[in-house]
């Protein structure tokens, strides 16, 4: 032969072009290298963020040395207007909490006809499931490009999946009879083993489920991509390279002497050629699969190194199950399918097989199963909680008047305001049609019992230490004491009311209705403590005064001698633990330590083993799709060479753009060459093709877009889902072509994939000048992961905001004494990421839900002691300090701290892993950090800042002790 050759890089001379860089690397440009990675952000060589946080530190440190050196500050008119608004509170709380005590079965039928008619709307509740609403914003892009390719294409497969291994320990070799370096073989490849695994198969395929009365089998749910000629199930296992038959995983080809072929070399064929009908070795076995498509190996192996597939230690089987955008009937039977997998799963015993398994349904399952198995832990913590509540609040004179002192029945009717609070405001929103999710219900209880047993316990335990004046009836003494304690529970449940209402502007469906359930919950719960529980205490103070038992107030005591004594708790709050913090060589060393604590700061489920061996062994991460969106022009050559990949096609084509980042696939996570319908339909209509397109029979013309694409008569075919026809199939509208992501094991891979996908379609776009975007199934879980940055710093900021807002307005407009609670808070609030950063609690939704309700509980600690501190009759600043500390922190310590605490630790005994991590971690967090910053370092701050406002404490006492008697009187 003396025939001319060409290099691909040139035309032939009948006009052909050159190859293109996918078919020929000489075509290509320079390899692309990915960006190098950021240097470490540094100062002097030292670790910037370090560098800032001490340079925060020293000139907070500073700023309230001079501060506290230098006292400047003088009451102005703001004091005057503050105590105004401070005296109108004071009046309309006691008129208040007079008239209930005066009329409580009015005021208690009244707020049991409001709990009635609000709760109603629990018969419209309706509770989210679906992890696509509670995480994803329906205007989120994520959100949108999801539903634009279920629209154009129809949703995401399901996807049931064994990750298969063996527990024997064995390689074995294999020599090629016609020459060649011997073959090392996995103990999973061999022939007994896979006659095993395909007996498996074989099972799976062969269940049947039950859905109201009917049989589904697989093939009734399955993507059969060729039925109706071809309806075999598409099965991506190893196990298709054999058809499936245990015969022809047999098969041999040899004599009394040599095996010149048998599985071995038909597997190692087949894994270089997937799509072959001839192996070309003397079996001359197809490796197509038997659904009539490929198998490629790196779908069907894992933990092999390279290429090199026969050193594979696991087996892959993929079930792709057809998923339904809007007809419920057919997704119930594909659940019901799956049901029946998962159930046969867990019973499957084989000691030389070891399967990870999964389905679909997996997820959610399991979410459910694990949130039932902790039913009775949650049961028992609120239990503790309850029983502490309601035995706590009483003080015991004596033994003989234990079920007279006691207020088991004021507790148990505390507790039930809390939980008519949360049903009201379920019911509420449940008429305005908002769904509920499972957050709310399980957080916004915690939350509210938080919120309402630390006022419950300041109401009752100001009461018990209140002396009733002379000429002092019960309930002129009862509004004194709300008078008093009101306007602290108006600041404390108004700010954080606010702060949760400003955090429905998140654009997380999760947080936003959270949010909004937990801002009204509070509003509500605080309207019945003032009104119901008032009444209710009333009724209670008038029982023990006469000497009735407590829960059988009907049994009465003789009259004795009483000798009203302070609790314990109190006296050590007021004799020991206030004096000693407020020390003058203590507080210095509080404040220190304090700022610099600020700057540092399921394990039996199927589906955890999946995970694990999904990030083990597979090689190959989900599909990604590459969307073309309607309005490109195909039957144009300029429209086709945008896209394609073939001869001729665009250097910067879509499909070249992702085989170039295909082959850094460690920065871009794209692991392949797309497949591309465009370029194989050219492939298939191109004249040099082998077929005919003639019927055999009939000499009529074979319709060549009948077996391309899909048609009325004919049904799916290869790219049956990608092309989007319209005009009664005559004009193509959207099409996608797909590839895969690589391996994606921890939550940082997947958003990278995300960002790096984005990247690459946003450069297509512009491109093609046309609207591309990529999508895969987890994008939609993991967008908020791209702006959880800036929701945190929105929700955040938005609460403190508020807090400090609010808490000007309601303290008199103190403002030093606002600045006072937002920095605790605030420092509260990097205390938690200090925790969630030690304890490796990612930052999500979950976690941005705690975030946020951490500001409100963190109220809570703070705003009750700042106002018994401004409100203090005490001239030195270190002694209001400790009288505010000596009652209201002890009020606070044996009200949400113990109660809190003691049902946190029983959440530490969940078998889930959200329980534990989400819960029992961020909660115990929320807690102590609350306690230790509202009940150690703020009371020592206020000693130090009340310095600057020597004149306000005298003119508030000698207002205070004037307008006291005048009320006194005046009620009378």
């Amino acid at each position: 032969m003396n025939n001319k050759t060409y290099d691909c890089t040139e035309g032939l001379e009948d006009g052909s072009d050159p190859c293109s860089c996918q078919d020929c690397s000489k075509a290509c440009g320079p390899k692309p290298v990915p960006p190098p990675l950021p240097p470490p952000w540094t100062i002097f060589g030292v670790d910037a963020m370090t560098v800032i946080m001490w340079i925060f530190y020293m000139a907070f440190l500073l700023i309230f040395i001079g501060a506290v050196l230098v006292a400047w500050f003088n009451a102005t008119c703001c004091e005057t207007l503050g105590e105004r608004f401070e005296n109108a509170l004071r009046i309309l709380f006691s008129s208040w909490g007079s008239f209930c005590v005066r009329h409580p079965f009015l005021v208690i039928l009244a707020c049991l006809m409001l709990v009635a008619v609000s709760s109603g709307g629990l018969v419209y509740m309706h509770i989210t499931t679906d992890p696509v609403e509670l995480w994803s914003a329906p205007t989120s892009q994520a959100r949108q490009e999801k539903d634009y390719f279920d629209s154009h294409f129809g949703p995401f497969f399901r996807t049931v999946q064994l990750i298969i291994t063996t527990p024997l320990n064995k390689t074995f070799m294999y020599s090629p009879y016609f020459g060649g370096s011997d073959v090392p073989f996995g103990a999973i490849l061999d022939k007994d083993i896979l006659h095993q695994v395909l007996d498996l198969q074989l099972d799976i395929e062969r269940l049947v489920a039950t859905y109201e009365g009917q049989k589904i089998t697989l093939k009734d749910i399955c993507l059969a991509p060729l039925a109706p000629y071809n309806d075999n199930c598409t099965i991506l296992s190893i196990l298709n390279y054999f058809q499936n038959s245990h015969a022809v995983l047999d098969h041999i080809s040899g004599d009394q002497f040599f095996v010149y072929a048998d599985f071995h070399s038909h597997f190692l064929y087949c894994v270089s050629a997937p799509a072959s009908l001839n192996d070309t070795t003397l079996l001359h076995d197809p490796c197509l699969g038997t659904f009539g498509g490929p198998v490629f190996p790196w779908l069907a192996l894992g933990g092999y190194d390279e290429t090199n597939y026969n050193n594979a230690t696991a087996l892959v089987i993929t079930f792709p199950i057809n998923n339904y955008l809007n007809d419920s009937v057919r997704l119930e039977k594909a659940l019901a399918w799956e049901k029946e997998f998962i159930n046969f799963m867990k019973n499957f015993k084989n000691p030389n097989l070891t399967i990870a398994f999964s389905a679909e349904r997996s997820v959610e399952d399991e979410i459910d199963r694990e949130s039932n198995s902790d039913i009775s832990t949650i049961v028992i913590s609120y239990v503790i909680m309850f029983i502490y509540i309601s035995l706590a609040l009483g003080h015991i004179q004596s033994f003989s008047r234990v079920m007279v002192d006691s207020k088991i029945s004021l507790g148990i009717a505390g507790i039930l305001i809390v939980l008519s609070s949360v049903a009201a405001s379920l019911g509420i929103f449940s008429y305005a049609g908002v769904p509920l999710t499972l957050i709310v219900i399980e957080v916004i209880p915690f939350l509210v019992l938080a919120v309402g047993v630390d006022n419950i316990f300041i109401i009752v335990q100001t009461y018990q230490r209140d002396e009733r004046m002379p000429q002092e009836e019960l309930h002129q003494q009862i509004g004194r004491i709300l008078g008093d304690v009101a306007p602290s529970m108006f600041l404390s449940s108004c700010s954080e009311t606010v702060a949760f209402f400003l955090g429905a502007l998140s654009n997380m469906p999760a947080v936003r209705t959270f949010s909004l359930f937990a801002g009204l919950a509070i509003f509500i719960d605080f309207l019945l403590q003032i009104s119901c529980f008032v009444s209710l205490l009333g009724l209670d103070a008038r029982r023990q005064e006469e000497n009735r038992l407590d829960i059988i107030c009907c049994v009465k005591l003789p009259e004795g001698q009483t000798t009203k004594t302070d609790g314990f708790l109190f006296r050590f709050f007021k004799k020991i633990y206030a004096p000693f913090i407020l020390k003058e060589w203590v507080r210095p060393i509080i404040v220190s330590t304090s700022l610099t604590h600020c700057q540092s700061c399921t394990a039996d489920s199927y589906v955890l083993d999946y995970f694990k061996n999904m990030s083990k062994y597979l090689h190959t991460g989900p599909p990604v799709y590459f969307v073309v969106e309607e309005g490109l022009n195909y039957s144009s050559p300029d429209g086709q060479n945008v896209v394609c990949g073939g001869v001729g096609c665009n250097n910067n084509s879509l499909v070249q753009q992702v085989y170039e980042a295909s082959l850094i696939s460690n920065y871009t996570t794209i692991a392949v060459i797309p497949s591309s319908w465009l370029d194989d339909y050219f492939d298939w209509v191109k004249p040099q093709s082998t077929c005919c397109r003639y019927y055999n029979t009939t000499g009529a013309f074979c319709n060549a877009s009948g077996k391309f694409l899909p048609s009325v008569n004919v049904g799916h075919a290869a790219y049956s889902a990608a092309v989007d026809l319209y005009s009664n199939n005559t004009e193509i509208g959207a099409t996608y072509f797909m590839t895969y992501h690589t391996i994606l094991k921890e939550s940082p891979d997947f958003i990278n994939a995300l960002k790096n996908a984005r990247i690459l379609a946003d450069s297509i776009s512009q491109s093609l000048d046309h609207k591309v975007f990529a999508y895969s199934v987890f994008y939609v879980f993991y967008e908020q992961y791209l702006s959880i940055v800036y929701d945190t710093a929105l929700n955040l900021g938005l609460s403190l905001a508020a807090i400090f807002v609010v808490t000007t307005v309601l303290l008199g407009f103190e403002l030093w004494s606002a600045v006072i609670v937002s920095i605790t808070i605030a420092m509260i609030v990097i205390n938690m990421f200090g925790v969630m950063w030690l304890w490796d609690i990612s930052l999500n939704a979950v976690s941005l839900v705690n975030l946020v309700m951490s500001c409100g509980i963190s109220v809570e600690f703070c705003s009750h002691i700042v106002r018994a501190f401004s409100v203090s009759l005490k001239k030195n600043r270190v002694e209001r300090a400790e009288e505010a500390l000596a009652h209201m922190g002890s009020s606070v310590f044996s009200g949400i701290t113990l109660t809190k605490f003691g049902g946190i630790l029983i959440l530490a005994l969940s078998k889930s892993q959200i329980f534990q991590v989400f819960y029992f971690r961020m909660y115990l967090a929320i807690v102590l950090l609350g306690a230790t910053h509202g009940l150690i370092f703020l009371p020592v701050l206020l000693s130090y800042i009340d310095d600057w406002t020597p004149t306000i404490s005298y003119l508030k006492h000698e207002q205070h002790t004037a307008k006291k008697k005048i009320f006194v009187i005046i009620t009378h």
